[in-house]
């Protein structure tokens, strides 16, 4: 996930504390490190348990800097799911736009949401993470973000269907994509931060097995999917 700037402007550095060895750089790039440190770190801690010191000490620069380009912790984490709802909606866009027939499309659709999130798991533990924040608007946000994708997928259910009809499978296909993928990223933490305290199954460590897991998976549900979508219009 990249960051969202119309500067590029050097950073206004403050005073950084011997040892951390902070490096000068344009506005552009030091907000996309910031984007790619505080994503990991909610990611991993969760949203209550990650300080806006925590993403200033990651990232090597005081907290005043890291303020200069957001005003606040929830500020950052609104834009986080901001840039990876864009992100997500535009893969599966794309990926769909591809398909020579519906079957095709449905696997395409999973395959470019799967591509997705074994390309960059710290987007989907911050969206479908165990520690998502218990905040209404932080939750709300959270729902915004399926709902966009939802009406992302409902064009693309083309079975004669009313409109209302239509957006509730597109919200129960992104249900079954949501549910497949916080599956996956249990099963996928390390040993050391499995929730039950068994060693998690090891992830994926190069593109080639990222895409072959990403291809099974699309595989697997658009099997599902494809089989009561194709019966949709007899109801």
């Amino acid at each position: 996930m990249t960051a969202m700037s119309s500067t590029a402007t050097t950073d206004r550095e403050e005073p950084v504390p011997p040892g951390r060895g902070a490096r000068r750089l344009t506005a552009d790039a030091r907000r996309r490190q910031l984007f790619d440190v505080a994503l990991a770190l909610f990611a991993e801690h969760g949203y209550a348990a990650t300080t806006m010191d925590d993403i200033a000490e990651s990232a090597g620069v005081t907290k005043p800097l890291v303020y200069q380009h957001f005003e606040s912790k929830r500020a950052l984490y609104l834009e986080l799911l901001d840039v990876f709802s864009y992100e997500m909606i535009d893969r599966i866009v794309q990926a769909t736009g591809a398909a020579e027939g519906p079957r095709q499309q449905v696997e395409l659709g999973f395959a470019g949401y799967f591509e997705l999130m074994v390309d960059n798991e710290d987007a989907f533990r911050l969206l479908y993470g165990r520690d998502a924040p218990d905040d209404p608007e932080l939750g709300a946000a959270l729902r915004r973000v399926e709902e966009a994708i939802a009406e992302a997928i409902d064009p693309l259910i083309d079975a004669g269907l009313d409109p209302a009809h239509r957006l509730l499978l597109a919200h129960a296909v992104v249900g079954m994509a949501e549910g497949a993928s916080r599956h996956w990223l249990e099963s996928h933490r390390s040993p050391s931060d499995a929730a039950d305290g068994t060693a998690g199954v090891a992830r994926p460590v190069d593109a080639v097995d990222r895409s072959a897991e990403a291809a099974r998976l699309a595989a697997q549900l658009a099997d599902f999917a494809w089989a009561g979508l194709r019966q949709v219009h007899r109801i």
